[in-house]
């Protein structure tokens, strides 16, 4: 197992009871995967820098994890096919 960095941002009209939710669905992604969640840090409403979608703010969320490299694909499906959010970013953190 690997340890990666995820972040991700949520639709702004999603509410702090539905960005909750977007955080469970997705540790329930890495979960799925083999891979389990080391830590979640909600970074808040933010700016974007540029409109994704007609949007211009988004929650940005900050996950570490730790998964198998194989099941990296099936966990960027997953991501792509959530209707909340707007943008991700998958790497591998560096020790």
């Amino acid at each position: 197992m690997r340890d990666y960095e995820l972040a991700f941002i949520v639709m702004p009209n999603v509410d702090d009871k539905g960005v909750t939710a977007v955080v469970e669905k997705v540790s329930q992604f890495v979960k799925a995967v083999q891979g389990e969640v080391t830590s979640v840090d909600v970074w808040g409403r933010r700016t974007l820098a540029y409109a994704i979608n007609n949007h211009r703010e988004g929650i940005y969320v900050l996950f570490q994890a730790k998964m198998p490299p194989a099941s990296l694909n099936e966990l960027e499906r997953n991501l792509k096919l959530s209707e909340e959010i707007i943008r991700y970013l998958l790497v591998k953190a560096d020790n």
